[in-house]
């Protein structure tokens, strides 16, 4: 009954009762309560948070100048909806991001509520600015869940499986990745990048002419493809691609935005020009707004009206982001992401290093706070490279050292088809939290490596 006191496991049992089944958890513990790399249960547990929301809270749990800049917006505006007229929020927002904004001629924005939104926004824009429909997405992407969103993604066939027919005009093209390629996992990055050029070449001449294709969208890192950095040389490739056929190139920084990889937004470290990007969970802390911006000259293709929504650019979420703005420029973000990541990497190659764990592990990928393990498959072949048939590889490790961390204490995430763990911790996070959360890390896959 509403205003009744309940535990902890009878509100499991009422949310596992009235929840849609297709929302997954890890446990069922009911969260109340967080502070920058911290959380603790309604009866007192506490974890530290290794997944920030996925990506969301980059400047950790209820920072409190977001909270005061939240508090003091909602008790003079909380709603203004932005076909009726501006609100001072969006406009200040604007004004804050751009500066920092990747290259000069991103200078025109909508702001909307969740990246999925924002990804289908850039879809309209490209396709009403080319007049054409083909949208050319990676292997391993992920872009949403909503119909048009969940077309371009292909990182896992669970976001769309038995709901089709999706959004047509969808071409794939394979990710500099080896997974995406089929070959080994010691396959340099020039090959890499070579034999997605060359894969890409052929999609624009058996799938999609270039007079049909409207843009190319990528992730400067996949994300739910297994925290997969994009070699520079590959978006060079695009961008060339793009200029040359009068194609848009749709950089999505949903998750990569905001610091997460060490810089802004992480096409920063590649210093390729975006025609639309994409961004949303870091700009406000975990308040729900996204955006896409781009030149005035793409983004004003838009007829008026034909862009909105009832809590598009929420006064109150877009002061959420301007406070979080503020927080990027003067809170030595970029330092402490550095710092901590020097750290992170430390843990992460020395486990890939260990005479005890090595050969459970195949790969490490670091960019900033967004790093990733992935761990050897004995049912994908080319993980097990270089094993031998008396070192014995478990199925499932991810999954099995995740659960050690949570059992832990620790909160982290599993990623992509493939058997990976990612690291999303705050980038607020200190050397001590980095400290215990890499220890609890490291006694996990220790643990599984022994008990094989």
């Amino acid at each position: 009954m509403p205003g009744k006191i309940h535990t902890e496991a009878e509100w499991a049992e009422f949310g596992k009762e009235h929840v849609t089944h297709g929302l997954g958890r890890l446990r069922d513990h009911v969260m109340v309560k967080g502070r920058g790399a911290e959380l603790w249960t309604s009866e007192e547990k506490r974890f530290l948070d290794f997944t920030s929301g996925i990506g969301v809270v980059n400047l950790g749990h209820c920072h409190p100048a977001i909270t005061a800049a939240v508090t003091q917006q909602a008790d003079s505006l909380v709603h203004m909806q932005c076909s009726i007229a501006f609100s001072a929020p969006y406009l200040q927002l604007i004004e804050h991001l751009l500066p920092v904004m990747p290259h000069p001629s991103l200078d025109s924005f909508f702001f909307w509520n969740s990246g999925s939104e924002a990804v289908e926004a850039a879809v309209k824009v490209a396709r009403k600015y080319t007049g054409r429909q083909n949208i050319i997405t990676m292997q391993g992407s992920y872009h949403g869940r909503t119909y048009g969103s969940a077309a371009l993604t292909k990182s896992k066939t669970i976001y769309s499986q038995n709901t089709g027919p999706m959004m047509s005009g969808v071409i794939t093209t394979p990710f500099p990745y080896w997974h995406s390629l089929g070959v080994s996992p010691s396959t340099s990055e020039e090959e890499l990048c070579r034999m997605a050029f060359h894969q890409l070449d052929l999609v624009l001449k058996q799938q999609t002419a270039p007079s049909d294709t409207a843009a190319i969208i990528i992730e400067p890192v996949q994300g739910e493809g297994g925290y997969v950095p994009c070699p520079p040389k590959f978006l060079h490739y695009l961008r060339e691609v793009c200029d040359k056929h009068s194609i848009l190139l749709i950089i999505d920084e949903v998750q990569t935005g905001f610091y997460r990889t060490g810089k802004y937004f992480a096409i920063q470290h590649s210093g390729v020009r975006p025609d639309l990007m994409i961004f949303a969970k870091g700009i406000a802390n975990g308040f729900p707004i996204s955006g896409i911006v781009g030149s005035k000259k793409v983004m004003n293709c838009m007829p008026v009206g034909s862009m909105g929504g009832t809590y598009a650019g929420n006064p109150v979420c877009c002061a959420a982001g301007v406070a979080a703005q503020e927080v990027y420029k003067t809170g030595h973000i970029a330092e402490n992401v550095a710092e901590r990541s020097a750290e992170m990497r430390s843990v992460l190659e020395s486990l890939a290093k260990s005479s005890k764990t090595s050969h459970l592990i195949i790969d490490t990928r670091i960019l900033g706070l967004m790093g990733a393990i992935e761990f050897r498959s004995p049912s994908s072949p080319l993980t097990m490279e270089g094993i031998s048939q008396n070192q014995n590889v478990p199925k499932d490790i991810g999954k099995r050292v995740q659960k050690c961390c949570l059992d832990k204490g620790m909160l982290i995430l599993t990623t992509s088809c493939f058997d990976t763990i990612r690291f999303i911790p705050p980038l607020i996070i200190s050397e001590k939290e980095m400290e215990e959360g890499m220890s609890i890390f490291r006694d996990a896959v220790e643990t599984v490596a022994k008990e094989g």
